[in-house]
């Protein structure tokens, strides 16, 4: 029986975890995030309430669930303290007792959102449309070696030495090269000391409790953020997040073994939406685009920014069941494409020499001269919204369906039909 089930996007984000990972974590112990920062928001509907989380795993919402932040992801203490005040405002008073944070995880200081808008407004014309919130920047001190880790709060001494070392570089980059006001040391400095017993006192190791988990044989909910086409390495480079957000990320950003992974379940969208710049094959400029928009209400969880649109992407997610060795796709919104005449799917590239390829490029450059080749499907005039039961879709709908699990080389496990949990279809439950 699976126990550790990871979930992750499939195309460039805000395909609709959110929702699956909140329906799955009913029968999970914990819920683990491995990578990314506040960047990531997660929409989860209970009842009347719509609770966006980004920091904090979807779990937050079961009880008896733990969630559980592991040392691949960027954390900025106000933002997750923050959030933990917003659940507790909608009655989750114990989201603080249940939140554990591993040592290892990557401070975001305030001196990185100060870089992140900094290096965007350099870029001007070829700015990649972050979020802002210093999340590559911090991942970038991370890895520079002169980062600091929510453990290094336990030591105050190292800890001023390690931040001032990475202030004076990121304040000389501010004053010199952004030509932007610096950050003060004094103040960030003392802040991390006013916040650090909070902090600490959610800290755990992650890769222990995790290993316990297995060994109890509890079910396991790994929550990846952000989807595969925005992976550092296999997205489209230089229009990616800072963190490898593929199915090997869950492991080394959580600190379990990758022969612990029992399934895989990748999460994608009826059609395609991409948040940003960067390549984007199938996008829609026209009527048609600002329809599927409205009435897929694309607009971003976290920035409110509205979403570019476009038809569903084979050629994309077959390189995504490749990379992420895929054991089932959830389907999501599929009720947005309801009385639409026809609709289209993109089989293959076609490139500037006139070959056609049946993968995408690894490189953004490489799309410049990409010609999206279409396959039309006719659309059905019924209303699929709630509908629970695969036989009671309209045709044309489920032959929709089918084509797609053909053309991408995955089957559907799970199909959406609306926000609510019920509204769901089950082909396979990855638990099971």
């Amino acid at each position: 029986m699976p126990n550790n089930v990871i979930v992750l996007g499939t195309q460039w984000g805000d395909e609709g975890k959110g929702k699956v990972a909140d329906l799955l974590t009913t029968e999970a112990s914990c819920v683990v995030r491995s990578q990314g920062g506040n960047n990531a928001g997660h929409t989860l509907v209970a009842g009347d309430k719509k609770i966006v989380v980004r920091l904090v795993p979807s779990g937050i919402l079961h009880p008896s669930c733990q969630c559980l932040i592991g040392s691949g992801v960027v954390v900025n203490p106000d933002a997750l303290f923050g959030e933990i005040e917003e659940l507790k405002a909608a009655g989750i008073t114990d989201a603080e007792q249940r939140i554990k944070v591993s040592a290892g995880c990557a401070l975001l200081l305030p001196i990185h959102p100060a870089i992140d808008k900094g290096a965007e407004k350099k870029r001007g014309r070829n700015a990649i449309g972050t979020t802002g919130r210093g999340i590559g920047p911090c991942y970038e001190d991370k890895v520079a070696r002169r980062g600091v880790r929510v453990g290094d709060l336990a030591y105050p001494e190292i800890l001023k030495e390690k931040l001032r070392s990475l202030m004076d570089y990121r304040n000389f980059l501010l004053r010199n090269f952004y030509d932007e006001p610096e950050v003060s040391f004094d103040e960030v400095y003392s802040h991390l000391i006013e916040l650090a017993p909070r902090l600490l006192a959610m800290t755990a190791d992650i890769s222990a409790i995790l290993a316990d988990a297995r060994a109890k044989q509890q079910k396991v909910l790994f929550e990846g953020a952000q989807g595969t086409f925005l992976d550092i390495d296999y997205g489209t480079y230089p229009f990616v997040t800072s963190s490898n957000t593929v199915a090997g990320g869950c492991c080394t950003g959580s600190g379990a073994g990758p022969l612990h992974m029992d399934y895989v379940l990748g999460i994608g969208k009826a059609y395609t939406t991409r948040v940003g710049g960067g390549p984007f094959p199938t996008e829609l400029n026209d009527e048609t685009g600002e329809h599927i928009r409205k009435a897929g209400q694309e607009f971003g969880a976290v920035t409110g920014r509205p979403r570019r649109t476009g038809w569903f992407d084979a050629v994309a997610m077959r390189r995504a069941v490749q990379i992420n060795s895929l054991s089932g796709l959830a389907l999501m919104k599929l009720d947005v494409l309801d009385g639409m005449q026809e609709l289209k799917i993109c089989t293959a590239y076609k490139l500037k020499d006139g070959t056609v390829t049946e993968l995408p490029p690894l490189a953004a450059y490489e799309y410049a001269d990409v010609e999206p080749v279409y396959e039309t499907m006719p659309g059905w005039s019924e209303s699929t919204f709630g509908v629970t039961d695969f036989a009671k879709l309209p045709v044309n709908a489920q032959n929709y369906i089918r084509r797609l699990e053909e053309l991408s080389g995955v089957k559907v496990a799970i199909l959406s039909t609306g926000p609510e949990r019920s509204q769901t279809i089950f082909f396979e439950n990855p638990f099971a």
